[in-house]
């Protein structure tokens, strides 16, 4: 039997304000009234399985091993496309398999996936063409939550949908990478790691063009720039983003996600 730590994490495009959340929620509390479960994000944009993929990537591995997470952006919905659960690095993911599981593996293979085929761990025989978080999902991560084995649960499939995060491209005078994510802030991350910038940069000068702006410095801190003022950091993630110390760098630099940046490297230490 695998560990189960109890917990259910959320990620999902539904939103608040139409109640698509709770009733998983209250499908998933009627069959394992003791779990605990946590929103990672139930804001993703609509149908952008690489941004639901992106904002899970950066939080699964903070929870305990054991975890379920139950993962719906999913286009697809009532298609041909698979119900899948995975095992990955003691923790079990459960969704649809779309790709929104790539960022996870990040270029690993999972341990164990299995298509979800057996009707008697749905909510229903007959699930709703437009709901399987409701009726498929849900039921399923709440069962495997409360310790139903991945074994059990369906037939073993080889492989998962990947979708392609899109690299840097660097050399010796600078790195261009794109913004693939703006918070609630209006930070604008990058897919430029910091490890990838350093290797290339070794202690020189940058000056970075991204939106309408320049910005000529790095910082350790928002706050070291002025209230105002644009500058590149390193996020907690490991990425390099854009900010505005106590503004919104995506409206006032007219950055978006999909934006190019450029990273320029100079040898005038001066």
């Amino acid at each position: 039997m695998y560990v189960t730590s109890g917990i259910i994490t959320l990620t999902t495009d539904f939103g608040s304000s139409d109640g698509y959340v709770a009733a998983m929620k209250g499908v998933m509390l009627g069959l394992a009234p003791d779990v605990r479960l946590v929103d990672i994000s139930n804001d993703i944009a609509p149908q952008d399985v690489m941004g639901g993929a992106f904002v899970l990537r950066n939080v699964w591995w903070h929870f305990p091993v054991g975890t379920v997470h139950l993962a719906v952006v999913d286009p697809g919905v009532g298609t041909t496309r698979r119900a899948i659960a995975m095992r990955y690095r003691g923790h079990t993911f459960v969704g649809p398999d779309n790709g929104l599981f790539s960022l996870v593996l990040s270029g690993d293979e999972p341990e164990h996936v299995v298509l979800l085929d057996k009707p008697r761990f749905w909510g229903t025989p007959t699930p709703s063409p437009t709901f399987h978080g409701r009726d498929i999902f849900g039921p399923v991560a709440a069962r495997m939550s409360a310790g139903l084995s991945m074994t059990a649960a369906g037939t073993p499939v080889d492989s998962v949908m990947r979708m392609h995060w899109a690299l840097p491209i660097s050399d010796d005078e600078g790195t261009q990478g794109w913004v693939v994510h703006v918070d609630r802030f209006g930070n604008c991350v990058t897919n430029i790691s910091a490890q990838e910038l350093e290797s290339r940069r070794r202690g020189r000068p940058v000056k970075c063009y991204a939106g309408n702006a320049i910005i000529p410095s790095f910082s350790a801190t928002y706050a070291d720039v002025s209230p105002g003022d644009a500058t590149l950091l390193v996020n907690s993630n490991g990425l390099v983003e854009i900010a505005i110390n106590n503004g919104n760098a995506s409206e006032m630099l007219n950055i978006h996600k999909g934006a190019p940046v450029n990273v320029l490297f100079s040898d005038d230490k001066s």
